[in-house]
């Protein structure tokens, strides 16, 4: 698919997206600057908006950045141990810093998600028998070590609840002055589109990659550092997300293929419409309740997710 039709269909879930709610909200009462809606529309409405369209493409940037430079089309930040090194990360900044600012519990979450990303890459550099499965399997298992002992912690502090709170993918609180952090990600996404090439490279192996006059290990600290940072926004602002970032860059490589300059843009707009297309469902599914957009995004994204597993494993 052409990226003028996801853009058209990005802009016309938009659209739909700003008039669905239990206030209702019609373009008449725009017309007519009636005063509520318009506060609505603004304080509510679009910043929701805004933080799907960020997430969704920050999260799909970050899987496609981190299959490439792991030469893997099962990891994404939630296959290595990112989240769940973020989480902890969140945990430590609340017992340590609960009176500060989000800022710094940003700070603490990125430093933890770097650090668990780049264990992640050491380990996988160890590894010798590269299997497709083994290596998300790897990163699964070791984000499980980590998640039990951010829960052992989170147990013993009596934080458990406010963890939850955390992680949970949840749009319903997004309102104005609660969002605003995702705007750092942009900058980020936008660096990961000057670097597509040098990814790309990347992707094809170190010692091909050197060969070529690549600095290898910067480009791929690079990569995880965009990835760890964009992941720990997203988690403190919007919570965690599923299967997302893993398979959002697989159907578009399906089509597209794996030059990371070809497809970066169309993996952050299909990345937008998928995460809007959840929300969607997620606010109309149980009207005028509203499910989750993590369980939503992971109900479908687990169906995905054993498609394209079959199909890889053909």
């Amino acid at each position: 698919m052409k990226n003028r039709y996801l853009i058209f269909i990005l802009i016309a879930l938009s659209s739909i997206s700003l008039f669905i709610g239990v206030k209702e909200v019609s373009i008449v009462d725009l017309y007519h600057l009636e005063l509520d809606s318009i506060e609505i529309l603004f304080l509510t409405r679009i910043p929701r908006l805004i933080s799907i369209i960020v997430a969704g493409i920050g999260m799909s940037v970050s899987g496609l950045i981190m299959q490439q430079i792991t030469q893997n089309k099962f990891v994404s930040p939630t296959t290595a141990g990112t989240i769940n090194s973020a989480k902890l990360g969140i945990l430590v900044s609340l017992m340590l810093f609960s009176s500060q600012n989000v800022i710094l519990k940003m700070l603490i979450a990125f430093l933890f998600a770097l650090l668990g990303s780049f264990l992640f890459m050491g380990v996988l550099k160890k590894i010798k028998y590269k299997n497709t499965i083994i290596i998300p399997l790897l990163g699964i298992m070791m984000g499980n070590v980590i998640d039990s002992i951010t829960t052992f912690f989170g147990y013993k502090y009596d934080l458990i609840q406010n963890i939850s709170a955390w992680m949970q993918g949840n749009l319903s609180m997004i309102i104005k002055g609660r969002y605003e952090l995702l705007y750092i990600s942009i900058p980020l996404v936008f660096i990961a589109f000057l670097y597509a090439n040098k990814f790309t490279i990347a992707g094809m192996g170190e010692e091909f990659s050197t060969n070529l006059g690549l600095k290898y290990n910067n480009i791929v600290n690079l990569g995880v550092t965009i990835v760890a940072l964009i992941s720990s926004i997203i988690v403190i602002t919007v919570g965690q997300i599923p299967f997302l970032g893993l398979i959002v860059p697989n159907i578009v490589s399906i089509y597209k293929g794996d030059n990371l300059n070809k497809n970066i843009l169309s993996t952050s707009l299909f990345g937008a419409i998928f995460l809007l297309i959840c929300d969607i469902i997620s606010r109309v599914i149980i009207y005028p309740y509203e499910v989750s957009i993590g369980l939503t995004v992971g109900v479908i994204g687990s169906f995905i997710f054993i498609y394209l597993l079959i199909r890889r494993n053909k």
